[in-house]
């Protein structure tokens, strides 16, 4: 009887336990974005603490003051204002779109006009060559465009306060990651319901996924951003922040990437008679910006991870497509983890085969 009864109660507390989990979890839930982005800066600024931190002679408050202050300043502030450069050049050509000021048809007809013969009668056989319809659709996706547009901007301005409660709860948590994460890793690692071992390889996976998804996908699309950005300022392009963001974006696509920005870039300045920009932006578009990624790429990534591309690929999309920007990094975190707790399960598997084969 003693021993059912203490099965009941154990069973009692784990419910407990299960409850509060969930009302924690439901409770901090609105605050989950913040979390997760303190909790991967906390991991990607470590580094910097410590080094902070041996120059400080063991001061951990100073030192973690310090970082949060480098933190805010080299990458939150230049991030807010490329955000506001990007939301007004998107808004002028939303608006452009809208005044009939960007003419697609056009630039389509003079692209058209320097096509091979053959090329415009194969276009002309399958009704591809009539491109005020393509006009008139993409000023309806504009126009459609436009109203969401509105509606996030009137979101944002509502939301102010939430905003700015939400951005201070990442800072203060930042802080106390930075000052007391190996403390608070350690302590995860040891009391998660896993055998240590698991637990152990399942956390170093976990950091090295989170280090090579930024600095693999964030870092080198920043940097092919900033080159596109700058090409495109040299050819006289508009909109310049805009598709430099874009080219960010594109570039987590693994084999066509920022291509997908500068290439009907180029052929439009080529039609349009603007010959050395059309042939500098290809220049730049493959030896510049296609190289950066070759370049960049192993030296900050190395093996960290060996998520496959077109993993990431279909990981960061669903990822942007169900969490939005947060789902850049999540998307491929979950799907490296999930590879991870599969290969820690294949490794076990053959453990336990391997020491069977010894016992027989």
């Amino acid at each position: 009887m003693a021993t059912r009864s203490g099965t009941i109660n154990q069973g009692g507390f784990f419910l407990f336990l299960a409850a509060i989990t969930l009302a924690l979890t439901y409770v901090v839930w609105p605050f989950a974005a913040p979390l997760m982005w303190a909790t991967l800066a906390a991991i990607m600024f470590q580094p910097l603490y410590l080094w902070i931190y041996d120059r400080m002679k063991g001061r951990p408050n100073q030192a973690a003051i310090a970082c949060l202050l480098i933190i805010t300043f080299a990458v939150l502030v230049p991030g807010f204002i490329i955000g506001g450069l990007v939301v007004d050049e998107a808004t002028g050509v939303v608006l452009a779109f809208q005044r009939g000021e960007i003419d697609v048809s056009s630039w389509f007809d003079q692209i058209f006009a320097i096509l091979p013969v053959s090329v415009q009668n194969l276009m002309v056989e399958y009704g591809w060559s009539d491109f005020s319809i393509l006009q008139l659709r993409l000023q309806q996706l504009i126009g459609e465009s436009a109203g969401l547009l509105a509606q996030q901007a009137v979101a944002i301005g509502g939301g102010i306060f939430g905003f700015v409660l939400s951005f201070t709860v990442g800072l203060y948590v930042t802080y106390f990651l930075l000052r007391d994460g190996k403390a608070i890793a350690h302590r995860l690692v040891h009391d998660i319901p896993l055998e240590n071992d698991i637990a152990k390889a399942l956390s170093d996976k976990f950091l090295g996924i989170v280090r090579a998804t930024i600095k693999g996908s964030v870092v080198v699309g920043l940097v092919q951003g900033f080159l596109g950005a700058i090409t495109f300022w040299i050819a006289g392009l508009p909109s310049v922040v805009l598709f430099g963001l874009l080219m960010a974006i594109f570039s987590m696509i693994p084999a066509v990437g920022t291509g997908l920005v500068w290439v009907p870039a180029a052929i439009w300045l080529l039609a349009t008679g603007a010959v050395w920009q059309g042939l500098f932006v290809i220049f730049s578009g493959v030896i510049i910006i296609g190289m950066a990624d070759n370049i960049l790429r192993p030296i900050l990534v190395g093996r960290d991870t060996g998520i496959p591309d077109w993993i990431i690929l279909i990981t960061t999309v669903g990822g942007i497509a169900t969490l939005g920007l947060s789902g850049v990094v999540l998307g491929p975190l979950v799907a490296g983890l999930f590879l991870a707790g599969w290969s820690i399960v294949q490794h076990l598997r053959e453990a336990e085969t391997g020491t069977e084969a010894e016992v027989s």
